[in-house]
């Protein structure tokens, strides 16, 4: 085993002489601190304080007309690829309508939304085919389960555009009504 020798910045005659270090926790007496009219300052400040919150509010008043007449840059354009705000919805009017199968009629409730479409009287008129007259129509009241008709058919309200209320009063006429719903 080898052994190194002790370093020369180690030497005992290095170190500093129990002397000259200070005796721990040693403080030197003093007097205490008086300032004068402390009492008095802290009175008039208290009394200021009250109207501190009068001062805030003035400060955010006049902070606020001042970001108003001075705004923001404004924002660039809107792009092109922004869509338009939809156009306002129509006025609804109500609109009776003779359903042709009171069955059908009984399923239905108020507020559920409905497609009416319009068959032909009979197959022999030409026109064959169905068509819809009214898409998304809302149920505003259907009868009464004690209400019965002779044809089987059943009267329900609807609240629709009055554009679609005119098509269903004409296609009412002229053709066989049923409901789908939505």
């Amino acid at each position: 085993m080898t052994t190194t020798p002790p370093s020369p910045s180690l030497s005992p005659s290095s170190l500093p002489s129990p002397s000259s270090v200070p005796a721990p926790c040693t403080v030197p007496p003093f007097e205490p601190l008086r300032v004068r009219g402390a009492r008095h300052r802290l009175r008039r400040a208290l009394r200021r304080g009250r109207r501190a919150p009068a001062l805030l509010l003035a400060l955010t008043a006049g902070a606020l007309t001042v970001a108003h007449t001075n705004p923001a840059p404004a924002a660039p354009p809107p792009t092109t690829t922004t869509r338009a705000r939809p156009p306002a919805p129509a006025p609804l009017v109500s609109a009776p309508v003779r359903i042709a199968d009171a069955a059908t009629v009984r399923l239905l409730r108020p507020g559920d939304r409905v497609d009416v479409i319009a068959a032909p009287h009979s197959p022999l008129s030409g026109k064959d085919d169905a068509r819809v007259v009214a898409t998304g129509a809302r149920v505003a009241e259907v009868p009464r389960p004690d209400e019965t008709r002779p044809d089987g058919g059943a009267l329900v309200v609807l609240s629709v555009p009055r554009p679609t209320a005119a098509a269903l009063a004409g296609a009412g006429v002229t053709s066989q009504l049923a409901v789908t719903v939505c």
